[in-house]
């Protein structure tokens, strides 16, 4: 072994110790051992930034900003609220995640599933105050163990199709891969719900609000609303967290007391008591709007608004007057929504209250509201809760269709995933579904470091040799034995996926495993086959797999994480793997 080869292998240790120990940030490590690399002169820069122009990575970029656009549409948060519903028994509502997830993943590609997913689920878990580190590592795992079961559900199982085909002549079919995938994504399945949620960890989801102010707010049924029809109990709007449905005003009649069978008609005025956090959430609910007409007065679109808190202060002009006749709006451009004033129920329509002294005002502004009245006398502790407006669930059908759209060209081989997203993403910008600002926003740069690094890092040990020295030394060590060369080659593909990324790492090992076969006199497939299940094995670290690095910050995971939870999945699906593949594809 050359010196640069040890120094790589000790810096890929540093790393992982780094990580694993010290709980130091992904991209912080990563980006210390490329610069180490390239300083010590391992490999050209040119080599080790090869990461940063790579297709896969870029493609994940693309992919946040469509998965933006979904969130702003509301989109995504309408499928997961109808899948979901309310919380139930954790493995419960796991179970509703992993299915579905499994079953798409299997047809379409897995990273544009879980980048989809990622917000909407960070979303329901705040709403509903879940940890979603309960959530996440099951939704990334659900997306790998659905693309072993056929040839199009990963990358990695077209990659070593595509060497088998040239090396060989041979091609797969479609399902070939089902025999073994299926069972393993079965065992997964139980898995995580057995086992799996009680190695995840139990983060509790921080409340954007830190007490328990209540508010009483006044929502109408605005004309064609999908909610008109519709009992209450379907539309969600019973029991829901921290909010309560008081009263219901049709026209002259005040129904107290409000059943869940209760159909919802246009017009009809539901009044509300609660929690502020769930007076933001019933913001975001489709087809209901603020009783107020002065919202709609408002020069700026409501997407375009925040919801901000804002404290009367003894110097208000409006002291002692109501909301209406000192003509809020037209004096602080903004509009209230609601009055909490010790807690106590004001049982009037918000233009008449009387405002006084230490009322707190639940506003919808312009985004510059509280820049222009931080330091303003006439209000204290003014503080911003949402910084994006209501959703824009107009924009909701365009941008399914775009989507549906990226997924058939793909799917098609009209365009490559790389071409696909891109262009998903320019008409996402194009159409209105989201901003130029806020996909900036929707952008994970911390991951697209992490990966652009680890693929930098995983090239600089394929061109010092170090990852074929020792795959080579690995594989030998099983001797003349096929079923022990087949375990070896299981090891050490999977090994390398976990420190390389899985494409890499099946490319790298591909003619070994064909040439381990020549020697022994053996069959290659059930070597090729092992090879496509180890590669997509990645569960014990979150930078094998661009699924589990995409929820690694998003679900505040730390590198142990994913050790607990995933090495004994790895073992589980290590063990079906080098049982039926040979049984399947003999020596």
């Amino acid at each position: 072994m050359e010196l640069s080869g040890l120094i790589l292998l000790i810096l890929l240790l540093l790393a992982i110790i780094a990580l694993a120990v010290k709980n130091y940030p992904a991209d912080v490590v990563f980006i210390s051992v490329l610069t180490v690399i390239v300083v010590t002169g391992i490999v050209t820069p040119a080599e080790a930034l090869v990461g940063f122009s790579n297709e896969g990575m870029l493609t994940v970029a693309a992919l946040y900003v469509v998965a933006t656009a979904l969130k702003e549409t509301g989109a995504v948060q309408f499928v997961i609220n109808k899948i979901l519903g309310r919380p139930q028994n954790k493995w419960k509502t796991q179970a509703k995640i992993i299915s579905p997830v499994m079953v798409m993943s299997a047809f379409l590609n897995n990273t544009p599933i879980v980048a989809t997913f990622i917000p909407a689920l960070q979303e329901w878990a705040r709403k509903y105050k879940v940890p979603s580190s309960k959530l996440l590592i099951p939704l990334s795992y659900a997306a790998i163990l659905g693309g072993t079961c056929t040839l199009i559900g990963t990358s990695t199982n077209l990659i070593v199709n595509g060497l088998l085909i040239s090396e060989q002549g041979i091609s797969l079919n479609l399902f070939d891969p089902a025999y073994v995938g299926v069972p393993m994504a079965i065992a997964g399945f139980f898995y995580l719900l057995i086992f799996g949620n009680r190695l995840l960890p139990n983060k509790s989801v921080q409340s954007t609000f830190e007490n328990t102010r209540e508010y009483t707010i006044e929502m109408i049924v605005e004309p064609g609303s999908p909610l008109i029809n519709t009992r209450i109990e379907d539309a969600g709007l019973r029991k829901l967290p921290g909010l309560f449905l008081v009263e219901i005003i049709r026209e002259d009649t005040i129904l107290a007391a409000v059943e869940p069978d209760e159909v919802l008609q246009s017009d009809d005025r539901l009044i509300f008591t609660g929690l502020v956090d769930s007076i933001v959430d019933l913001q975001s609910v489709n087809g209901l709007v603020p009783a107020t007409n002065q919202v709609f007065k408002l020069d700026t679109p409501r997407r375009d608004r925040h919801l901000v808190e804002a404290v009367v202060s003894q110097t208000n002009p409006l002291n002692g007057r109501t909301i209406k006749e000192g003509q809020f709006r037209n004096r602080f451009g903004a509009v209230v929504l609601a009055v909490s004033r010790r807690g106590e129920r004001i049982k009037k329509k918000v233009g008449d209250i009387i405002l006084k002294t230490g009322d707190i005002l639940l506003m919808e502004t312009p985004r510059n509201f509280a820049e222009r009245y931080k330091y303003s006398s006439d209000f204290l502790l003014v503080s911003t809760l949402t910084h994006t407006g209501t959703p824009n669930y107009e924009k909701s059908r365009t941008a399914w269709a775009i989507l549906g759209g990226m997924i058939l060209l793909v799917t098609l081989n009209v365009l490559s995933m790389f071409q696909a997203s891109f262009l998903a993403a320019i008409i996402m910008i194009v159409t209105g579904c989201t901003r130029v600002e806020e996909s900036r926003k929707g952008i994970d740069w911390q991951v697209l470091i992490v990966i652009a690094a680890a693929l930098g890092i995983g090239n600089a040990m394929q061109v010092t040799g170090i990852a074929s020295e020792l795959a080579g030394g690995f594989i030998g060590l099983a001797g003349q034995h096929p079923y022990l060369a087949l375990i070896a080659v299981y090891l050490i593909t999977w090994g390398l996926t976990e420190m390389i990324t899985n494409n890499a790492a099946a490319v790298l090992i591909f003619p070994f495993a064909i040439s381990v076969a020549a020697n022994l006199g053996a069959d290659f497939m059930p070597y090729v086959m092992i090879i496509m299940f180890a590669a997509s094995a990645s569960f014990a670290t979150p930078i094998g797999y661009q699924t589990n690095l995409m929820v690694y910050g998003a679900g505040g995971y730390e590198f142990k994480d994913f050790l607990k939870v995933g090495l004994p999945l790895n073992l589980i699906i290590a063990v079906i793997a080098l049982l039926l593949v040979p049984v399947f594809w003999p020596f």
